[in-house]
């Protein structure tokens, strides 16, 4: 007797409308308790997508600085042959990246602390005698030598010390970040925290 064969692609269309039959039959019926098949199914669909990111005005008009910026740098090349800038702030590393930049293009002075250390990679790969390969250590982050809690950027603006932490999402300040922000404001220093480049941006011009 000849075998049945399903190619993959039938199979996933029949999956999927396995799928979609138990959703309408547990809607028609919510008391009804569920199958073990419908829940491997519901699990395998429910990761959340990330929101597409957006790149927000204040972004766009760095970028346009930037630009004009980098033509000054190189007079005597055309603009359509010079790459354009391209910044983005939903995520850390990006984030910093507009904010030096941002206080580079008025002005200021502005580096990135390194605050995560120095990493020493341990790891090494060993062969056994059957000739099986295996990676052994870890890599292990010495301490940077920056004092605890420090910010995420030191700039100085038209004169003053400014240190900028900047936190995304759910990220907050550990108790040695609270008591770094206390020593810099009692010194004189500004201290602020940036969750987005836009309201970087506000404070920025609101305070110089």
């Amino acid at each position: 007797m000849k075998k049945a064969t399903t190619s993959k692609a039938a199979a996933k269309t029949l999956m999927n409308g396995a799928k979609i039959a138990k959703i309408g039959e547990i809607e028609a019926n919510p008391d009804k308790k569920t199958s073990g098949i419908f829940l491997a199914f519901s699990v395998g669909s429910a990761k959340p997508h990330k929101p597409r990111y957006t790149k927000p005005q204040a972004v766009r008009e760095l970028e346009e600085l930037a630009d004009i910026e980098n033509q000054r740098k190189h007079p005597h090349t055309p603009a359509k042959y010079l790459a354009k800038s391209k910044y983005r702030d939903d995520n850390a590393n990006g984030l910093t990246r507009c904010i030096i930049d941002y206080i580079r293009l008025h002005g200021g002075q502005a580096e990135r602390v390194n605050t995560t250390g120095i990493p020493i990679d341990r790891r090494r790969e060993v062969t056994d005698v059957l000739g099986h390969s295996r990676t052994i250590g870890s890599l292990e982050w010495r301490p940077s030598g920056t004092t605890k809690g420090s910010a995420d950027i030191s700039a100085t603006i038209k004169g003053r010390a400014v240190k900028i932490e900047v936190k995304i999402g759910r990220d907050r300040q550990s108790e040695a970040q609270k008591a770094y922000q206390k020593q810099v404001e009692a010194a004189g220093g500004l201290y602020f925290i940036a969750k987005d480049f836009t309201s970087f941006v506000r404070w920025y011009r609101a305070t110089f």
